[in-house]
């Protein structure tokens, strides 16, 4: 991992505050799955920074060590597949009870796949191409 690797995994990168993630649940749109739930929301102030990750695992999922667990692969999965969030985006991952048992019979990639294809229902056209600019 380089240092901007872990600059955009850090703190800065993710949404914390009850007053963000309720701005996404009231205007941002979402696409559901089995396993989760996806909101997008283009933040105002256009594209400056990175793309912004909020997960929401209740203890429906589990324990603590399956809900944290759930959570770091969520965070590594949505690393690898930020660059197809516009950086003006703030995303909000809700993990359905089930995801951790869906996690141990497939495995981190499969959820990784799950987790695009939401991305990619939600974003619709504004996916960012693998050139760097909106579809």
């Amino acid at each position: 991992m380089t240092a901007s690797d872990a600059e955009a995994r850090g703190r800065r990168a993710r949404i914390s505050r009850s007053r963000d993630f309720d701005a996404v649940y009231r205007r941002g749109r979402s696409t559901a799955g089995r396993h989760m739930v996806v909101y997008l929301f283009p933040r105002e102030g256009g594209g400056a920074g990175d793309a912004r990750l909020g997960l929401s695992v209740s203890r429906k999922v589990g324990g603590a060590v399956e809900r944290n667990r759930v959570k770091r692969v969520l965070r590594e999965q949505f690393a690898t597949r930020r660059a197809m969030v516009p950086g003006d985006t703030d995303v909000v991952v809700i993990a359905r009870a089930g995801i951790a048992e869906y996690l141990d019979e497939r495995g981190s990639a499969a959820l990784g796949e799950r987790l695009q294809e939401l991305l990619e229902r939600g974003l619709g056209d504004r996916a960012v191409t693998a050139g760097g600019a909106a579809a």
